[in-house]
């Protein structure tokens, strides 16, 4: 049985991306949507970016990590759009076995980055709301830098052990994933290899990756509430609550999202909750964080209105 088992596997080369197979002809309209939301996932976190760095009254900690964080919305998009747009309208959906490890690996990387980065934000807000007369000391701009690499190094570090023991698994039953891009869950429904290891490797690292941040963030915010229900003007408490709200709402779909699809044991696994999870994460996520921010953070909301003008104005004249 080994024998076939290891014959089975040497001869998966490639994986067949389903995507959503259950709608033929919805095939041009599900790529038309997808694609709208990619353009426009792109445009609202350039254009953040472009705002930030080109007003200077917007060059602080917090700005900073919003950054970060586009550019990582831009990633993650960019790690698994792209091939589900050429399934829906090509039908190209195959996809080597090297190219489905390297595309499972950066999703991954994304999503321990952003577990990280919004551990920072939360960490950023605490030092304004409750120690501002220290935060330009505790918050300056060599400590913003080195937390954000930090997540970057540890998010590209973490995710080795558990990719490189899913492309060690035998996958003799089936090469068709069931879903919109190689997800490690939908990899590991397909092997026939013991999946006991990567699944506890799994809650592992889903401990220390999603509720060691998680953690971190409901004590700071936790501090936050409490020093803001202590201010005695309305104002301040109002202007308090609006700095980190927009961050508080991100937090709660992220760690909503996220933990459901990776967190659940396998016994509980649906292919249509995943899916439709899975659409949520890689879409509408990246798309509304730029809506949130810029809505509901007014200083960047006026610079954006500001930009958009001076631009619109300029090709005018």
């Amino acid at each position: 049985m080994g024998e076939i088992e290891k014959m089975n596997h040497t001869k998966v080369t490639e994986f067949i991306i389903l995507g959503f197979y259950e709608f033929p002809e919805m095939q041009l309209f599900l790529f038309i949507l997808f694609l709208i939301i990619y353009l426009m996932c792109l445009t609202g976190n350039l254009l953040i970016i472009f705002t930030v760095c080109s007003d200077s009254h917007l060059h602080s900690p917090m700005f900073f990590f919003l950054c970060n964080l586009s550019f990582l919305e831009i990633c993650y998009v960019t790690v698994t759009m792209p091939k589900l747009l050429a399934v829906l309208i090509a039908q190209n959906k195959t996809i080597s076995f090297m190219q489905c490890m390297i595309q499972m690996y950066l999703f991954l990387v994304c999503t321990d980055v952003e577990f990280y980065l919004l551990t920072a934000m939360a960490y950023d807000r605490y030092v304004a709301i409750c120690k501002p007369l220290h935060y330009t000391i505790i918050m300056n701009k060599k400590v913003s830098i080195i937390l954000a690499i930090a997540s970057w190094i540890i998010a590209f570090l973490m995710p080795v052990s558990y990719v490189t023991l899913i492309s060690q698994s035998f996958f003799c039953s089936s090469n068709k994933i069931n879903n919109l891009f190689c997800d490690a869950t939908a990899l590991m429904s397909l092997s026939c290899s013991g999946t006991y290891v990567i699944e506890t490797l799994t809650y592992i690292e889903g401990s220390l990756l999603g509720f060691t941040p998680l953690i971190l963030t409901i004590i700071s915010y936790v501090y936050i509430i409490s020093a803001i229900l202590k201010m005695h003007s309305a104002k301040g408490r109002q202007k308090a609550f609006s700095t980190c709200s927009s961050h508080l709402t991100v937090v709660l779909l992220f760690y909503g999202t996220s933990l459901g699809v990776y967190m659940r044991p396998k016994s509980a696994y649906s292919m249509d909750l995943n899916k439709l999870l899975t659409v949520v994460y890689i879409t509408v996520i990246p798309l509304l964080n730029p809506l949130i921010y810029s809505l509901r953070n007014k200083e960047l909301k006026e610079t954006l209105w500001k930009t958009t003008r001076r631009t619109i104005f300029s090709q005018n004249y």
